[in-house]
């Protein structure tokens, strides 16, 4: 069994090309849940939805986000009302939110939502909330103002300064069923290439989870999500220089280094493999940027080998 912790789109591209390479029976998910909110009186799980829907075939290759086909009545219905939809909900992604708003509003858990939504989708994997209570992602800028993740990436579009990360609910949260003993279980564990900071970090905020790694470091390999010092999308490379880190493989690897002892980097950072040795960790050199499925695939083949 593998085992990949992971959040948004350069996760869902990675466990797109482990799925060809894996049976999907094999492999287990734990997503990002730091990100999620309550708008609209819906909740909201971005990561959860991205993974299942690229997964599912049933993407928008168009935002590279929600569902293939969308229309947006609800939304312009909404802004003839003058209510806030600087977080656009396509009508079909609707139906997820209400779905599992309804779930969680009988009784369930995210993680058994999550399970049945998994199922609906066709997919095989198991796709696991890095925990079922509500831990939220908190940005302070440098404004002085403290806004939710989604307010900092969608409303204001990452394009404002941030002087700290905290992931609000992390220390009274419990790990979702099954996550520690995936992680503890797994064959190989993998952190996919994923915002270090506002993907992976709420995962490892969780208790025990950081700890679980770090006790099975040897067999933990990471992708960097910083190629050529910069993210191939999203804020990845302003936040890691922003909190004192350096937005490149070096600095990928100091944020990662406690709970992996491999890190897989793209060719255009071979020069920097002295970098990612420094701070004890093995550097793997392969192609890491995923332009089609068959780059993810062997990505994927080298990340679970540790070896090129």
């Amino acid at each position: 069994m593998i085992a990949v912790v992971c959040g948004g789109v350069g996760a869902a591209r990675f466990l797109s090309g482990l799925l060809d390479v894996v049976e999907q029976s094999e492999v287990v998910a734990i997503v990002n849940t730091g990100d999620d909110l309550e708008l609209y009186g819906l909740s909201i799980s971005p990561d959860l939805d991205t993974i299942v829907y690229s997964l599912s075939g049933s993407s928008n290759a168009e935002t590279g986000w929600g569902l293939s086909g969308e229309t947006w009545a609800a939304m312009e219905a909404l802004d003839r009302f003058g209510a806030p939809t600087w977080f656009r909900l396509g009508d079909r992604d609707l139906a997820t939110h209400l779905y599992r708003t309804a779930r969680l509003g009988e009784g369930a858990t995210l993680s058994q939502v999550t399970a049945e939504i998994v199922s609906a989708f066709g997919l095989g994997l198991a796709v696991v909330p890095m925990s079922d209570d509500k831990v939220r992602t908190r940005v302070a800028l440098a404004s002085g103002e403290e806004v939710s993740f989604q307010e900092y990436f969608v409303k204001l579009a990452h394009a404002v300064r941030v002087t700290a990360v905290r992931f609000e609910g992390s220390a009274m949260a419990a790990p979702a069923p099954g996550v520690l003993e995936a992680l503890g279980a797994a064959e190989r564990v993998v952190i996919a290439p994923s915002n270090p900071v506002v993907s992976i970090g709420p995962v490892l905020s969780v208790p025990g989870v950081r700890d679980v790694l770090a006790a099975r470091r040897a067999t933990v390999s990471a992708v960097s999500p910083i190629v050529a010092g910069a993210a191939l999308k999203g804020p990845a490379d302003r936040l890691l220089e922003e909190l004192g880190a350096t937005a490149s493989v070096g600095g990928v690897a100091k944020w990662l280094t406690g709970v992996a002892a491999t890190l897989v980097v793209d060719r255009a950072d071979e020069g920097r493999v002295g970098e990612v040795e420094s701070e004890q960790m093995s550097c793997v050199v392969t192609d890491t940027v995923m332009r089609n499925r068959s780059v993810a695939a062997r990505l994927a083949e080298v990340a679970i080998g540790g070896t090129p």
